[in-house]
């Protein structure tokens, strides 16, 4: 259960979110447009943040620049 030692996990790299205009799900509650989060994981579709919350959440890579 890897997942549950991303928080404490060094940071890749950090990315801007540019958008939140989700088609399908609520994003801009855990993402802010402009601010820089941190990436403790990625696939080829999610990057895995630090998000709004405190916590760490996939979102789809769209979202960011």
């Amino acid at each position: 259960m890897i997942h549950l030692n991303w928080k404490d996990a060094p940071t890749i790299k950090t990315v801007k979110c540019e958008h939140t205009n989700a088609k399908k799900y609520l994003v801009s509650n855990m993402l802010t447009v402009g601010k820089e989060y941190e990436v403790k994981n990625e696939t080829d579709e999610f990057y895995f943040v630090v998000d709004n919350s405190g916590h760490v959440g996939g979102y789809y890579k769209e979202y960011f620049a």
